[in-house]
């Protein structure tokens, strides 16, 4: 995979970016928002992924 399609993940608790994963830019136009681990929030949140 190139590094275009690697995106950062930011929590929307503490805003704190931790989690790269990678997504289609073709299909995906829309941001994307997923539910994982906080390990300073030390729950689940949802992140979503920035810029």
């Amino acid at each position: 995979m190139s590094q275009d399609n690697l995106i950062k993940m930011e929590c929307t608790e503490c805003k704190r970016q931790m989690y790269y994963t990678y997504k289609n830019v073709r299909k995906l136009k829309d941001r994307l928002e997923l539910s994982k681990h906080c390990k300073f929030c030390k729950t689940h949140t949802p992140h979503k992924e920035t810029k």
